[in-house]
């Protein structure tokens, strides 16, 4: 591993990209609700990274980003970049089908185990699952070797979060750790005096557990809320387990509700966030703890680019968000072959990009936030 210097995901992005709220950073390129009635899209729930509408969406989006430059060809196949098998996947397989693209996805994962490569094909769509971020060289040329140029009719679609930044299984631990500093530090706030960090601690852990998903959606901003109700003492964590265990309590917003019901007993600070919470779930805001992720914003960022230029690449990726090399040199790689280089992530926007009072003191949006990339050069 060696340390490349400061740059940004800006370097080979520009502001191609869209977080959670599906508004594109360019805006050149139409946003969530003008894209969804073109497509004949209902409802204002934004869908999530898995869902095919989600794809429908990204699809007309890439269409439209390759349409800004003159003379550009038509996108006629798809190179995706993730970490996750399952949720990348999904994503990948939808985006296919909503292009009516074939495609290759890399989904890479660091591993102390030997250099693998697991291939699984269907239909015109290719998964190539490596375990290690450097075997990206060895992804390009398998693409060029089954002739599947990667030039100025390909889309890339990147992943952001664990893949280009915090790449899962070197460097994804600082962004988890950003993510839990700002729970921690919102709900000790918001709670003063009766805060309890080892209690705290404790009902994080659990309730962020795969076995308690169907009931906070794996929503961080439901766990959080939940965390605090459970901190101001209004429900007992155990209490909480047990009606959840026993199926009285199956989703987070019986949760809610049911919180809303004795919310008389709350300190006047937490009844008037219960309520704006509870609004935004209704209205169908995915991430309604606005107050937390302002402060996972400002905790990710104060992760990137503030160690010396020169550290070493280990003292990086124990104390910094860093940039993929790997992925970044492909991507430039790509980008100069013409390529459309687009990203995704699944990080709220109020967690990505500063309020105008921190702009107003230089924060910068996370792509275009400087840090080091870290990583191997590709032969």
């Amino acid at each position: 591993m060696e340390n490349y210097g400061l740059t940004t995901v800006a370097e080979f992005l520009g502001d191609l990209l869209i977080y959670r709220n599906l508004q594109p950073i360019d805006h050149r390129l139409p946003g969530f609700r003008e894209v969804a009635a073109r497509i004949g899209l209902g409802g204002p729930t934004i869908p999530r990274k898995s869902e095919p509408t989600y794809a429908r969406i990204v699809a007309f989006l890439l269409q439209r980003a390759r349409a800004l430059e003159p003379g550009a060809s038509k996108i006629q196949r798809l190179v995706y970049i993730g970490d996750t098998r399952m949720n990348d996947g999904i994503a990948f397989a939808n985006l296919c089908e909503a292009g009516k693209w074939p495609g290759i996805a890399f989904i890479g994962s660091e591993s102390e185990q030997p250099e693998q490569v697991e291939l699984v094909a269907e239909a015109q769509r290719t998964l190539y699952l490596a375990n290690r971020w450097a075997m990206l060289r060895d992804f390009h040329r398998y693409c060029s070797e089954h002739e599947f140029p990667i030039d100025d009719s390909t889309a890339v679609v990147i992943d952001l979060d664990k893949t280009a930044l915090g790449a899962r299984g070197r460097n994804d631990r600082m962004i988890d750790q950003a993510r839990v500093v700002a729970v921690r530090e919102t709900v000790e706030t918001l709670l003063g005096d009766a805060f309890n960090r080892a209690a705290f601690e404790a009902s994080y852990d659990l309730l962020n557990r795969t076995e308690f998903h169907p009931f906070t959606a794996d929503n961080q901003d439901y766990l959080a809320y939940v965390c605090l109700i459970l901190g101001s003492g209004l429900i007992s964590r155990d209490k909480l387990v047990e009606k959840i265990r026993s199926g009285e309590l199956k989703h987070f917003t019986e949760f809610l509700a049911s919180v809303d019901a004795t919310a008389s007993d709350l300190p006047e600070t937490l009844r008037e966030l219960h309520s704006d919470i509870h609004t935004r779930v209704r209205s169908g805001d995915p991430t309604p703890f606005k107050a937390f992720r302002y402060n996972e914003y400002v905790m990710t960022v104060q992760r990137m680019g503030h160690l010396d230029p020169k550290a070493p690449a280990k003292e990086l990726l124990a104390h910094e968000i860093v940039i993929t090399q790997e992925v970044r040199q492909a991507a430039l790689a790509w980008l100069e072959q013409g390529a459309l280089i687009f990203a995704l992530s699944d990080k709220p926007d109020e967690a990505s990009i500063p309020a105008p009072e921190l702009v107003a003191r230089g924060y910068r949006p996370i792509h275009r936030t400087p840090t080091h990339a870290v990583g191997t050069q590709a032969r």
